[in-house]
């Protein structure tokens, strides 16, 4: 079995080595640029590892592994317009370097570009896999809606959050997964629960995310702690206090989030405070290791021997136990 960070170095090679027209520059730049700033590369990487698993050739994955990290950052480019942020991984976002109509048309040619990477599939799996593709995709788009929907409402459900994250994170993780099973030559079936596996940690993943970001240490988190509770994000946190919150802590949290021009670091001890009578944090972590079981339960249904998921899994325990 590869190492992740060896698969992941053979996706940070591949992308190095892609070229691009000279002309006309401004459309061709920017895909250069976002694909150039970073980020780990993890959902490619899990694609080749997913082929390795099934004893799949692994250079045969890597114009999809490819795909996958130009459609990722297709949606990076359009998300960041979306919300109007100024950076993406420390750097300056394609719109603000060029402008809304570049960043638009070169990520209209990152989502045909990825077209053409997942086409280099065997013809006996390519009609299976332009499906878990086109499944995928369309997953990610409604999920962000979902996720833009949920800024214009007042309330949100805690199954219609999960919902969200599973759209707009967890498929693109679960179907990278059950592509390279189906290139290393996996059963359906297998392909299924390996997709199953990777939704399910998604998730967990992204429950962990909010929970970090309240409770997490700035140091090793690497974001600014509070940073959901400043701009009133719906997260599982949030949603779950709103649903369980009475009295004098219902008033203090409705209060909290119509204020406009709150202390920052005020508002989050204060949110944090709430967050802690009624035991919001324990909840999210218990949703998060019920989440995270359903994912080993999908693996352990695999039909491959013990020793050769074990890798897999501890890659999900050591996502599972990131620094607090």
């Amino acid at each position: 079995m590869n190492r992740l960070t060896d698969l992941q170095q053979l996706i940070e090679d591949a992308v190095a080595g892609l070229e691009h027209p000279a002309s006309p520059s401004e459309l061709y730049e920017p895909i250069t640029y976002i694909l150039s700033v970073g980020g780990k590369r993890m959902r490619p990487a899990l694609l080749l590892m997913a082929c390795d698993l099934f004893g799949g050739d692994v250079q045969k994955a890597i114009n999809p592994a490819l795909a996958i990290e130009v459609f990722h950052n297709f949606t990076l480019v359009h998300d960041d317009i979306m919300d109007n942020a100024p950076l993406r991984r420390g750097k300056m976002t394609v719109h603000e370097k060029w402008d809304p109509n570049v960043a638009i048309l070169s990520g209209d040619v990152m989502l045909v570009q990825a077209y053409q990477f997942i086409m280099q599939v065997d013809d006996a799996i390519l009609r299976q896999v332009i499906d878990v593709f086109n499944k995928t995709a369309i997953g990610v788009c409604e999920g962000q809606q979902f996720d833009m929907n949920f800024e214009r409402q007042d309330s949100v459900a805690v199954d219609t959050y999960l919902n969200m994250i599973r759209l707009k994170t967890a498929v693109l993780l679960g179907g990278a997964l059950k592509i390279g099973a189906l290139i290393g030559g996996a059963s359906t079936t297998d392909a299924d629960l390996l997709c199953t596996f990777g939704e399910q940690l998604g998730i967990a993943f992204q429950l962990q995310d909010d929970i970090l970001d309240v409770y997490g240490d700035p140091d090793k988190f690497g974001k600014q702690v509070g940073g959901d509770i400043i701009s009133n994000k719906k997260t599982f946190l949030l949603i779950r206090a709103l649903e369980l919150a009475t009295g004098e802590d219902k008033d203090t949290l409705d209060r909290w989030l119509q204020t406009t021009d709150a202390d920052p670091a005020e508002k989050v001890s204060a949110v944090t405070a709430i967050y802690d009578r009624l035991n919001i944090k324990q909840a999210a972590e218990q949703a998060m290791h019920e989440f995270a079981e359903k994912a080993f339960n999908a693996l352990d249904k695999i039909s491959l021997p013990i020793e050769r998921k074990q890798y897999l899994r501890d890659f999900a325990d050591g996502l599972m136990v990131r620094e607090k």
